[in-house]
């Protein structure tokens, strides 16, 4: 048990890292089960959300509330996809230093 924490644990840390980076972007994507499941609005997904937003609307704008400040379709669009990316994009500088530790641990040296 002292060989594998004190061994195969670090050294498998690189590997560790991209897995869990994998599955949380794999988990955060997920919109399907929701999407099937979930029939109250009130109950979606940010993604079930960002999808009706990007997919299933068809209006010109939003109106804020002046005669001239409609916020056009596509910006409200892209910005709900952006907004729906950060927390992968918050969580990946913090699993890169793995990702370097483990392309410089299996490459050739010398």
């Amino acid at each position: 048990m002292g060989v594998f924490l004190r061994i195969i644990i670090p050294l498998s840390m690189p590997a560790i890292a991209a897995f869990t980076l994998f599955f949380a972007v794999a988990h955060w994507n997920t919109y399907f089960n929701a999407l099937v499941y979930l029939t109250d609005s009130s109950k979606w997904t940010l993604q079930v959300l960002v999808k009706t937003l990007v997919i299933d609307s068809d209006s010109n704008g939003i109106n804020t509330g002046g005669d001239e400040s409609v916020v056009p379709q596509e910006t409200i669009r892209m910005a709900s996809i952006v907004l729906s990316m950060l927390p992968i994009l918050v969580v990946y500088p913090f699993l890169q230093k793995y990702f370097a530790k483990g392309v410089m641990l299996g490459s050739v040296k010398g």
